[in-house]
């Protein structure tokens, strides 16, 4: 695996230095790479645990996507999802403390078009919903893989990630149905 360094610093604390690499790697970023020399331990190279911080995104068949740090993720509709949708006037959003299912419906956007249903791409708690959209459901058009995310889930099983289209499969299924 071949890594580039984006950045370093370089920081000296009484007796310690410690060195802090950014790495990127293929498409991702790895957490800083943090080397620290102290005269009494000589060179000790610590990274931080990879899966506990790791952000993914994943994608779904039925156009959702999450992207998930520390165990919560965050979903919202795809882009296409929105075009297709055309402008959004409505959004209905899950109760926080709602436990859901995997493909459980939790909501609903409705536009000039059509209405389509909102699906829990995994099982967990409602911990939060973008209450923005209730005043601004345009936001959907604007920015829906970001601003305008509708819902955050304390995930009960990250292992169901697995069964999720990365950004390629994604991709593919979006260019068969057009």
């Amino acid at each position: 695996m071949s890594m580039r360094i984006l950045s370093k610093s370089f920081m000296r604390l009484q007796s310690s230095s410690i060195l802090s690499l950014r790495q990127y790697s293929g498409n991702y970023f790895l957490p800083y790479l943090h080397i620290i020399y102290t005269p009494q331990q000589s060179l000790l190279i610590q990274q931080p645990n990879l899966n506990a911080n790791r952000n993914i995104k994943k994608f779904t068949p039925s156009h959702e996507w999450i992207s998930v740090e520390n165990g919560v993720g965050t979903v919202g509709i795809t882009d296409h999802a929105q075009s297709a949708l055309g402008d959004v006037v409505y959004v209905e959003l899950p109760e926080v403390g709602l436990e859901v299912e995997v493909e459980g419906q939790v909501g609903a956007v409705e536009s000039v078009k059509a209405a389509s249903d909102l699906y829990s791409p995994v099982s967990g708690t409602i911990v939060e919903a973008n209450s923005a959209l209730a005043d601004k459901p345009k936001l959907i058009n604007k920015s829906p893989e970001t601003d305008a995310w509708l819902f955050k889930i304390k995930l009960n099983d990250e292992t169901e990630l697995d069964t999720l289209l990365d950004a390629a499969k994604y991709n593919e299924l979006i260019g068969e149905e057009a």
